[in-house]
This record gives C-alpha cells, sequence and structure tokens, in this order.
C-alpha cells in the first residue's frame, strides 16, 4: 500500500509525492468532495488540480463518482487505466458517502492495498484513509450529504491507516476553529491522531518508515 496523505496538495516537498506514484504518469482525480458546492464552483476545483498536477510531469483525467453510482465493476474498470489516483479536499462526509454509493470504497481498498494504485489524497482526500470520521465534523457538515441526496451519512474511514488525521493544524490559512474543536475531541475520547500542517503529508509505503 503505497500512501500520501497530506493537509494541502504536495506539502513542502513534491518530491515525496513523485516517491509515492513512482514517477509521473496517469492519474485519476476524484473531486466529489466538493459534489455540494456549486456546478461552477465544482468545476473550477477540478480544473484547479489540473496546472499543479501537469506541473509535476503527471497526466490527470476527472473520474467523477457519480458516473458510476451503484456500479462498482464500472468504476474499477475505469480506475484500473490508471497508475495513481489524486483524492482533492472538500467535504469529507460528502466524499464518503459517494464512496460508498458507487463502491470506490472497496474498489480502491482492493486496488491500494494490492499495490496495483498508488493513492494520494489532501485534506477530505486524507482523512478518509483513517479509521473514523468522527470529530471532523466541527469543520466539515455532515448535513451536506442529505442536502444533496448521497445520505445516509457514513462515519466510518477506510482504516487504511491506524490514527486519525486532521489538517490545516497550525498556523494554516485554511484552518478554522473546528479544527482546535477537532483536536479537543480526539484527545477526549482517546482517538489516536496526527495533526498535519499545511507542509505536512504522511507517506506510507515507500522505503523506510512512515514520515511527514
Amino acid at each position: 500500500m503505497r500512501l500520501f496523505l497530506s493537509s494541502y496538495r504536495f506539502g513542502s516537498d513534491p518530491a515525496r509525492l513523485l516517491e509515492v506514484t513512482r514517477g509521473p504518469g496517469r492519474v485519476a482525480v476524484i473531486a466529489n468532495a466538493g459534489d455540494a458546492w456549486p456546478s461552477r464552483a465544482r468545476e473550477s476545483s477540478v480544473t484547479s488540480e489540473f496546472g499543479p498536477l501537469r506541473g509535476l510531469g503527471y497526466e490527470p483525467e476527472e473520474v467523477d463518482l457519480r458516473d458510476h453510482l451503484g456500479d462498482p465493476g464500472g468504476l474499477r474498470t475505469r480506475l484500473a487505466a490508471f497508475s495513481s489516483v489524486w483524492v482533492r479536499g472538500g467535504n469529507t462526509f460528502v466524499l464518503r458517502a459517494q464512496l460508498a454509493r458507487s463502491g470506490g470504497d472497496t474498489v480502491l481498498t482492493d486496488l491500494v492495498s494490492t499495490g496495483a494504485l498508488a493513492y494520494a489524497g489532501y485534506s477530505a482526500g486524507a482523512c478518509i484513509a483513517t479509521p473514523t470520521l468522527r470529530g471532523l465534523e466541527f469543520s466539515d457538515d455532515p448535513a451536506e450529504v442529505l442536502e444533496i441526496g448521497a445520505g445516509p451519512v457514513v462515519w466510518d474511514g477506510l482504516g487504511w491507516v491506524d490514527l486519525a488525521i486532521v489538517p490545516h493544524a497550525g498556523a494554516s490559512a485554511l484552518g478554522d476553529d473546528g479544527v482546535d474543536r477537532t483536536l479537543e475531541y480526539l484527545r477526549l475520547e482517546s482517538i489516536p491522531f496526527v495533526a498535519l500542517s499545511d507542509d505536512d503529508a504522511l507517506v506510507i509505503g515507500t522505503e523506510g518508515p512512515a514520515r511527514m
């Protein structure tokens, strides 16, 4: 399993992403964390990822989970054409719900766990790799899942890592008071976690131990 989990995009060192993906190649961009946004904002959220990825030599192409609702077989075939997947931030609960509706949670777990696909995600895209999404409701509104008809809300993460991830910690321009409330909740509930600044990335599956 090769994972690049960051707070914001490439963090301070894009070379770590290239290490996880074993160099640039075709990358599937999943932007469904923005499905509750107005259509123009969501479209912009996709194209805003392409430039930075192309700058590193990747060939990005969107894979929209909404095109595969109830169609995990089709989604698996689509993703199998790529060497890596890039999952952008937004609302973690919306992203998790769309993964459940499309079967993407199972498909990605299979492809990533076998090494067929390298996984890279930031903010919401990193948070879904954890055991639980509890505590993230202080920054991401679970009600957006129901507002777009993508319910029910799923509170379990994919469980690829054994600790919660809190993005935008420290002096992040993307942080809010919800980050502090999330950290307080995790401490009170004795849930192991890592807090990531926007320079940090949790890297798993390359040579050596996990690192930030």
